[in-house]
């Protein structure tokens, strides 16, 4: 029977390229998905004839460059298209909107308020400041501050260095920006509701936090880290849908000769005398390899997949408090045409990017509120785009293609669990509040995928459909991601390593778990590259 050099479980973009570096360093690996298609939540599928829909990751940015040259994805077929800022539609029938143009955007913050036009730089300055000392630590295995090991006490040294560095006042205003509230953090530079809300929405999207919580900052920040085209904190689409990020890599990891295996649901890590050897598949048959790499959740890998007899009893633990708790829900939509929105000017770049309904922090809090009572927000924060708009693929002529992400959404609903009926009345909020400000909108919809927390996990196995695989704050960052001690990749099992975005640096379509558990893969094969 075969045995492979690697099995990689889930085909998911950072199961991807941890698989596509080891197979361009040589080594044997298969890749098998439980689905029969790959991508995980990096995924493009025809869900309604002529439309393609990104029906679960819809933007791209945070996936780091350097892998992008290393497994050559644009010449894989990848290619983002950039798009031009965003808007925010206001109650009062007003908007405000951001450009790329950094004299465009002052004028516009002006005219909402002149002294956020002029606090506007500071901030940006700020969180430049705090992306540049944070990216430098994407691409790094963490540290063990408990070890005496030379590479850790070396990797200590530098982040100490670097922190350092920053000077006395940036030192303590970084230890205060890791732990504050992103509505604590904008307040120090602006005054206009309408600019706070808009800046504050990326603090809130993807994770069980309200804007008022302490620790939103950083989740603010962590959507700022991105860059398209060395653009830092630009976002864009990927022509084809979002499955061209994890096509791409299927291409690079197979034009190394890795191989990929679709319907093929994991069911067991096989652990013989304290080693892993391989997996065994929901219909019985087992896949052997000289190690397994996870790249599901945390959760998934250890409490779900693995007999408890086979962990330490103080680690297993630990898996099961460490947070991941769903708040998001998606709705895909075919459109008829494009839909109008009066409060938006005609010309307006913003259309082609983020649309919001949230003009203020007050709105986003009082929505987390909802999901703390169990149900989905009466008011939700709705971050929807038109990817057609930039590009055609994605839609017939004529015709266009909407994706809503929505917080929030509870994975466990007050009133009992997630069914038909109340999967209906949550895309009818949803809908509701944007056809509020498109008064044609309800007419175009030909077709609408209604996706809740229960529906992320069951397609694509996030554990309440947490798009992290897990929290961004503090106690789970860094040498704490995903359990204290092994945030090195490693498994308390021999040959068993972990890939996914319960890792070090965490989620979004970002690629950096992936990678860095296949260098430290190779660093324990003793491959160079």
């Amino acid at each position: 029977m075969k045995v492979y050099d690697a099995i990689v479980i889930g085909a998911g973009h950072n199961g991807l390229t941890t698989a596509a570096y080891l197979a361009k360093a040589g080594m044997d690996v298969i890749v098998l998905e439980r689905q029969p298609y790959i991508g995980g939540a990096t995924v493009s599928r025809e869900l309604y004839p002529g439309f393609t829909y990104s029906n679960c990751s819809y933007v791209c940015s945070l996936m780091r460059p350097e892998i992008m040259r290393d497994l050559e994805l644009p010449r894989h077929g990848l290619q983002v298209i950039p798009y031009e800022g965003g808007v925010t539609m206001m109650r009062n029938g007003d908007y405000f909107a951001t450009y790329p143009n950094h004299d465009q955007n002052r004028r516009e913050i002006a005219r909402h308020s002149a002294h956020d036009a002029e606090a506007y730089d500071y901030f940006g300055a700020e969180t430049l400041r705090q992306c540049r000392f944070i990216k430098k630590m994407l691409l790094t295995t963490p540290p063990d501050p408990t070890s005496f090991k030379p590479r850790d006490l070396f990797g200590l040294l530098d982040i100490a260095r670097r922190f350092h560095g920053l000077g006395e006042e940036w030192m303590y205003d970084t230890i205060r920006f890791w732990t504050m509230s992103c509505a604590d953090f904008l307040d120090q530079y602006f005054e206009s509701e309408v600019v706070k809300g808009h800046l504050a929405g990326t603090s809130i999207i993807g994770t069980a936090l309200g804007p008022y919580s302490p620790g939103s900052a950083y989740v603010l920040l962590h959507h700022y880290m991105g860059e398209v085209d060395g653009s830092i904190g630009s976002w864009g689409y990927a022509r084809g849908g979002m499955g061209a990020v994890s096509g791409s890599l299927a291409n690079s990891f197979q034009s190394y000769g890795g191989e990929i295996r679709t319907a093929a649901e994991v069911e067991q890590i096989i652990v013989k005398n304290n080693r892993a050897v391989g997996v065994a598949l929901s219909g019985g048959e087992e896949v052997l390899g000289k190690m397994v790499i996870s790249n599901m959740d945390v959760k998934r890998t250890f409490d779900k997949s693995m007999d408890p007899a086979d962990l330490p009893e103080d680690f297993l633990h630990r898996v099961r408090n460490f947070k991941i708790r769903g708040s998001s829900g998606k709705l895909n939509i075919a459109l008829d045409g494009l839909p109008d929105f009066p409060s938006i000017p005609d010309g307006c770049r913003g259309r082609t990017g983020d649309m919001h309904v949230s003009d203020s922090m007050e709105y986003l809090e009082r929505g987390y509120d909802d999901w703390k009572d169990g149900t989905w927000s009466r008011e939700p924060y709705i971050d929807m785009m038109i990817p057609s708009l930039t590009d055609p693929t994605m839609a017939p002529p004529g015709k266009h293609y909407m994706s809503v992400f929505v917080q929030y959404v509870p994975p466990y609903l007050a009133d009992g669990q997630w069914n038909d009926e109340k999967r209906a009345a949550f895309g009818k909020t949803v809908i509701d509040k944007i056809a509020e400000y498109s008064p044609n909108f309800k007419d175009l919809i030909l077709h609408a995928e209604v996706r809740t927390p229960w529906d992320i996990e069951n397609e694509t196995g996030l554990t309440e459909g947490n798009i992290f695989q897990g929290e961004l704050t503090m106690d789970q960052l860094m040498f704490n991601r995903p359990v204290p001690g092994y945030a090195q990749y490693r498994a308390p099992v021999k040959n068993l390593y972990m890939c996914g975005s319960s890792t070090h640096p965490g989620g979004g379509v970002m690629g950096a778990p992936g990678a860095n558990a296949a260098r430290e893969i190779l660093l324990d094969m003793r491959i160079k590259t």
